[in-house]
């Protein structure tokens, strides 16, 4: 797969900036990701970056999201490794998180939102201020980013890696690309 073709893809069909910036930012953890296991950090990269490319094109059908989304991808060259993780990282379909990379990408996947949350609540908006500790706290804090589930968030650890390091992972994967999320 080559990653312009990938965003111009994803450019097709995503019209909503937050929603780009979240693959994005999926992108640069997952790449961490795919580093700190000792993976293909293209693939992984990758899979991050188009995991959900289908989001408006299934919004009146949500349960058929990811779905469409590993056609897309496979469309585009995706290995059948990659198509898997993005099938499975929506839980409605039942498909098990089986893989490494499917783990990472479940895992990976509300990661983003926590962290954004705890970027846009700073006065700055910015990731710059945002700390690992201040991070473990709002994890703790139920209400705060409630959309961003902590369970699917702590599964981190069926990859060997504890919270903390992910939730450290994350955020520097964030802070990594802070210009091109506006954070």
């Amino acid at each position: 797969m080559d990653r312009e073709e990938v965003l111009d893809s994803i450019k097709a069909n995503v019209t909503n900036d937050n929603l780009i910036k979240h693959m994005l930012a999926t992108e640069a953890i997952m790449r961490a990701l795919a580093r700190r296991l000792h993976e293909d950090e293209e693939e992984w990269g990758l899979t991050g970056l188009i995991h959900d490319i289908d989001v408006e094109l299934t919004e009146r059908d949500p349960k058929s999201h990811s779905r469409l989304g590993a056609d897309l991808a496979k469309e585009l060259g995706a290995s059948e490794a990659m198509c898997h993780a993005i099938l499975c990282h929506n839980e409605v379909h039942g498909v098990p998180c089986d893989t490494p990379i499917s783990k990472a990408l479940f895992c990976a996947d509300p990661l983003t939102g926590l962290i954004t949350a705890a970027a846009l609540i700073r006065p700055d908006k910015s990731l710059s201020g945002v700390t690992t500790e201040s991070l473990v706290k709002r994890f703790k804090e139920k209400r705060f980013a409630a959309g961003a589930n902590r369970q699917d968030i702590a599964s981190c650890q069926d990859l060997g890696i504890g919270l903390e390091e992910f939730l450290t992972l994350g955020l520097e994967s964030m802070q990594g690309i802070a210009t091109e999320l506006g954070l």
